[in-house]
């Protein structure tokens, strides 16, 4: 299985690995993620939409590596860490959401177009909507998780 096979390599390549589970850097990371979402919605209103995207995805990427490192799993890599969210947490709607955003980010952050401006408005404002409701449904989801839960994520994580 190709989703396998690159987790296995990212876990040669040391990128991905089981580690302490720490409340702290749980805490820290929904803090970077809150922070994130603050300012995606400042560079929207300030029609900094290429940013604002950015940071909209950025709100769910650090909330993403939040839930990771409560259930002690640390991923140096963006694309493995959102697979992880569908195939250990089996959260497919989640996983869909941060990944059109992460499309939305690298289309935003690496390439010029010459969209008209109402659509990359339009595009910012659901990324904005997107990461809030996204940022909330993460943070039910650690708020909820449960010890054994968190050894039966690791026990699965160890087969991957």
């Amino acid at each position: 299985m190709i989703k396998t096979n690159f987790l296995t390599k990212l876990k040669e390549e040391g990128k991905l690995n089981l580690v302490e589970q720490s409340e702290e850097i749980c805490t820290s990371y929904i803090f970077k993620s809150d922070n994130s979402l603050k300012s995606a919605k400042i560079l929207l209103e300030n029609r900094l939409y290429d940013d604002s995207t950015s940071s909209s995805y950025y709100a769910m990427y650090n909330i993403l590596t939040a839930l990771l490192f409560k259930t002690g799993i640390k991923c140096e890599n963006h694309a493995g860490s959102i697979l992880l969210l569908k195939l250990l947490f089996n959260k497919n709607e989640l996983f869909d959401i941060v990944s059109k955003a992460k499309e939305e980010r690298i289309d935003k952050q690496y390439y010029v177009t010459s969209e008209d401006i109402t659509f990359t408005q339009e595009s910012a404002t659901k990324l904005v909507i997107n990461a809030e409701d996204f940022t909330v449904k993460m943070k039910v989801v650690i708020q909820n998780i449960k010890n054994e839960e968190m050894i039966a994520l690791r026990e699965n994580f160890a087969k991957i």
